[in-house]
């Protein structure tokens, strides 16, 4: 048999186990691999965009009027897509949405930042088109599974719209304030931590401080973590915690940071932010408090969270 190429191959593997209804054992017994191989190809095959999973549900509209929400939160729009079951097929349902705002709002000249999330790595994949622009990182390297490279979305978006790229090739959290301080200082590190001062446009993703809700509480320890609990911390934002009020939290964890600030996005004119799932409703209405949305990206679960939030 013809060597095939690897695109081919998750190809292969997602139409026999999405439309042929085979087995991981028996596509793994067929091409020599394992079971454990064929749901790692099969999440690949998701993630490269090989395998797009459209679920429609027939009569469910969305219960929540986007632009009575916006009002109510005092947002200049407000995305709201259905919520459905499946984790992967739900961040790249957002994932589209946010493609489509940040192509509806780039313009020739502009200067874009984007911080990294799943949601954010899927979501340029998804963009198609973009006018000349320079693309800007906002937060350092934080691969987790099912991810792909951080470093990946910067220099997609660069390719798409032909602009110069600023990559901050640096780790999101590091060990010690000492280190973060050696790697700001860093030419190539400072040059993007400094160019987001002048963004025109930002997308970013919100997580709540609690477990399950925040890349980065997962990769922190139990003293970083409660040392921000005790400071009134609710909501992350590309590693930077902001308490209910909206305020920066001066919490251990910001010192060995390497990202965007709060008062940088504060001053950047649109915002994007993406958030999923209930349980992040107090995060996202502390990021609001704190100025970084204007542009809002949510499932209906979530929607209807923060509609509840802002009619108590």
């Amino acid at each position: 048999m013809p060597e095939i190429s690897h695109e081919e191959l998750l190809a292969r593997i997602g139409q026999a186990y999405y439309l042929d209804n085979q087995s991981k054992v028996e596509i793994a017994t067929e091409h020599g691999i394992s079971r454990f191989q064929v749901a790692r190809f099969l999440d690949e095959a998701r993630a490269e965009g090989i395998v797009h999973i459209e679920i429609r549900r027939p009569g469910a509209e969305i219960r929540v009027d986007a632009e009575a929400l916006a009002a109510a939160l005092g947002l200049r729009r407000v995305v709201v897509v259905k919520t459905i079951g499946d984790d992967f097929a739900q961040r790249d349902i957002q994932a589209q949405a946010v493609a489509q705002e940040l192509m509806n709002e780039a313009r020739t000249g502009m200067t874009i930042g984007i911080s990294w999330s799943r949601t954010l790595d899927l979501a340029a994949r998804h963009v198609k088109e973009l006018p000349k622009c320079d693309i800007v990182q906002l937060a350092g390297a934080l691969p987790v599974p099912g991810g792909g490279n951080p470093l990946e979305i910067i220099q997609r978006l660069g390719r798409v719209g032909g602009g110069r790229t600023w990559p901050m090739w640096a780790p999101l959290v590091v060990d010690s304030a000492a280190t973060a301080t050696g790697l700001r200082r860093q030419p190539e590190i400072a040059d993007a931590m400094s160019k987001a001062d002048s963004l025109d446009l930002a997308i970013v993703a919100i997580g709540a401080w609690a477990p399950n809700l925040s890349t980065v509480w997962d990769r922190v320890d139990n003293a970083v973590r409660q040392d921000g609990i005790n400071k009134g911390a609710v909501a992350e934002c590309s590693g930077r915690l902001i308490a209910k009020d909206g305020s920066v939290v001066a919490a251990e964890l910001d010192a060995r940071i390497l990202s965007v600030r709060v008062d940088q996005l504060k001053g950047t004119p649109k915002v994007i932010a993406v958030a999923q799932g209930a349980g992040r409703g107090d995060a996202v209405r502390a990021c609001i408090a704190a100025g970084i949305v204007s542009t809002l990206v949510v499932d209906e679960t979530l929607a209807l969270e923060l509609q509840g939030l802002a009619a108590a």
